[in-house]
């Protein structure tokens, strides 16, 4: 029987993640998965993210070591969202999410010497009918900056969601079960 590599030794070869996001940082700390962070050379155009993953792990040489690259947005009735310019335009994002169900999607790409993972992964998000006053302090707390769909779930945006049915950490930004079971595959065991 193979040997099984844990992850978090520093015998394990460290993962490059093709990212400058500071949320899949801290959720690759959180694991415990050793990384270096490389910028990605990816201008992303159109809007899928499987597409922006794959684009962001290949622009990085992994020298030997597997990268990871990621891309998450939301989408409403089949809509991407973006991430919003000014606070008006986040005001209106929300105001189309309020009581409603969306889809937060994360494209995965993991590659590494002779092999390469593409993958989709959906999570359900439902937020709770918000008043007017609740876009209105949302927004004036300026957590919506730089997110996709105008909201971070790991802050404040947690009181604008009533249910989330699926892997709670690709909202946040990092498709974290599919990740695990992936290094466990492809790296483990040796």
């Amino acid at each position: 029987m193979a040997e099984r590599r844990d992850l978090a030794r520093p015998s394990a070869p460290p993962l490059i993640l093709a990212s400058t996001s500071p949320q899949r940082r801290a959720i690759l700390e959180q694991l415990g998965i050793p990384f270096v962070v490389v910028a990605p050379r990816y201008e992303e155009i159109g809007d899928d993210p499987v597409e922006h993953a794959a684009g962001k792990a290949r622009s990085v040489d992994g020298e030997g070591r597997p990268v990871l690259g990621v891309d998450t947005d939301v989408f409403l009735d089949g809509r991407r969202l973006g991430k919003a310019e000014t606070p008006a335009e986040a005001a209106s994002m929300l105001g189309s999410l309020a009581g409603r169900e969306h889809e937060v999607v994360s494209g995965l790409c993991l590659r590494g010497e002779g092999w390469e993972e593409l993958h989709r992964v959906v999570t359900l998000v439902e937020f709770r009918p918000l008043s007017a006053a609740d876009v209105d302090r949302y927004v004036a707390a300026r957590e919506w900056e730089g997110r996709a769909g105008a909201y971070a779930v790991q802050g404040r945006g947690a009181t604008l969601v009533a249910r989330i049915d699926g892997d709670y950490l690709n909202v946040v930004g990092l498709p974290a079960a599919l990740l695990v079971r992936l290094l466990a595959d492809r790296i483990g065991s040796r």
